[in-house]
């Protein structure tokens, strides 16, 4: 809310139901005595909000007791229901599409990736045809329970006018992605863009590798190199909302050409076609696909291996810079990276440990990512809820009622 601006009863309603929904999505079912306790709230607003979210079928008794007994009835804990409210997730990337559903409950609904050939395939008219599926499946919820869209792109956008600024690897500067997928969303949704990594980075803090970690750092690792920042549990976005973009920056080997026009970009190191002509090989389908036929050659040929320590030594000096300037817990390392992580991700960790300049200082865990290439559109459907959770944007209303203070 802007400084000085009056805080009105609807406010409060909204940004104390949001309490209630995020203590619920983060710490679990509880009574509402322990809502009270976890967000500060009177027993009496608690009472009024989770009866409220009760009536529109978004909370439930749990499926086990919690909490001290009250006067001979013991207090019976609630929790989030799935199917209900829930965000859309989407990623266009250079091969592949996906589009995800994930509900308010935290259950992955459904994800589903779509394969695109980069020279003859229009990306989002392929999105498009995924998402008709999507939404056409019986396992898709009531549309009205949709709180919003985001739409996960490599590269650097135009957030405000849903407009892509800058994806070299893709064929999208100026395209007004927002505007053609409201044909099939409907003019009442918001539809977002924003970065695939930072959407990713989301995607592994609430489903997988970094699940729980307050501070994280999440690496693509497909054609192209971006990163995605977790600071005290959200997405890092600086000034511009474009934090984390460090394929292009001068990480790389100085002198080799990188598809944006420059030299030096830490992609031509660590990029997968980096990863694939430094062992002589060629893709093979999808990232991971293509590194999981690099990792069979080097069980039995030096030259690959040689190649791939390389790669490590290229990635451990960039992680070296990024670890220092954000101090992750962990650092998940996504697409190709996983399917290598023998010959990449425990080498690097090693070389990264000597590059630090302290020994006192943090050295994160180096994993594999679990979602695989459907993170970003997992992340990117949390995103499009993380209004409502934040408390910018209020659920839809029952009739209209007190707040008690």
């Amino acid at each position: 809310m802007p400084p000085g601006e009056a805080v009105t009863p609807d406010d409060l309603r909204r940004t104390s139901t949001a309490r209630v929904v995020r203590t619920l999505r983060e710490d679990g079912p509880a009574s509402r005595v322990d809502l009270a306790g976890r967000t500060g709230l009177s027993k009496a607003t608690v009472g009024v909000i989770v009866a409220r979210l009760e009536r529109q079928g978004l909370v439930g008794p749990a499926d086990e007791p919690d909490g001290p007994a009250t006067r001979g009835r013991p207090a019976r804990p609630v929790a989030l229901l799935p199917g209900t409210c829930w965000g859309l997730g989407l990623e266009l990337n250079v091969d592949y599409v996906a589009v995800g559903v994930v509900d308010l409950a935290g259950v992955v609904v459904t994800v589903e990736v779509r394969a695109v050939r980069p020279e003859a395939d229009d990306r989002l008219a392929v999105l498009l045809d995924l998402l008709a599926e999507v939404l056409d499946a019986p396992s898709c919820p009531d549309r009205s329970g949709l709180l919003g869209a985001v739409v996960a792109i490599p590269g650097l956008m135009d957030a405000e006018r849903h407009r892509v600024t800058w994806a070299p690897n893709l064929v999208l500067a100026g395209e007004d992605v927002g505007s053609r997928l409201a044909g099939l969303l409907g003019p009442d949704v918001t539809v977002h863009l924003d970065n695939d990594a930072s959407c990713a980075a989301y995607g592994e803090r609430w489903h997988g590798a970094a699940l729980g970690a307050a501070h994280a750092l999440y690496l693509t690792g497909t054609v192209g190199i971006g990163a995605g920042i977790v600071a005290d549990g959200r997405v890092l976005r600086g000034a511009a909302g474009n934090a984390g973009e460090v394929g292009h920056v001068p990480l790389g080997r100085p002198g080799v050409p990188c598809g944006c026009g420059r030299t030096g970009c830490w992609e031509t190191a660590v990029g997968l076609g980096a990863m694939l002509a430094a062992v002589g090989a060629e893709e093979s389908g999808t990232p991971v696909e293509s590194a999981t036929a690099v990792a069979a050659r080097a069980a039995h040929v030096p030259a690959v291996r040689a190649g791939l320590e390389a790669v490590a030594e290229d990635l451990a000096r960039g992680l070296a810079v990024l670890v220092s300037v954000v101090d992750p817990e962990v650092v998940v390392l996504g697409g190709y990276f996983g399917a290598l992580e023998e010959h990449l991700l425990r080498p690097a960790a090693a070389r990264l440990d000597g590059l630090l300049p302290s020994p006192s200082q943090h050295r994160p865990a180096l994993v594999p990512g679990r979602l695989g290439i459907t993170a970003a559109a997992v992340g990117a459907a949390e995103l499009a809820m993380e209004p409502v959770v934040a408390g910018l944007v209020g659920l839809p209303e029952p009739a209209a009622e007190v707040m008690p203070t």
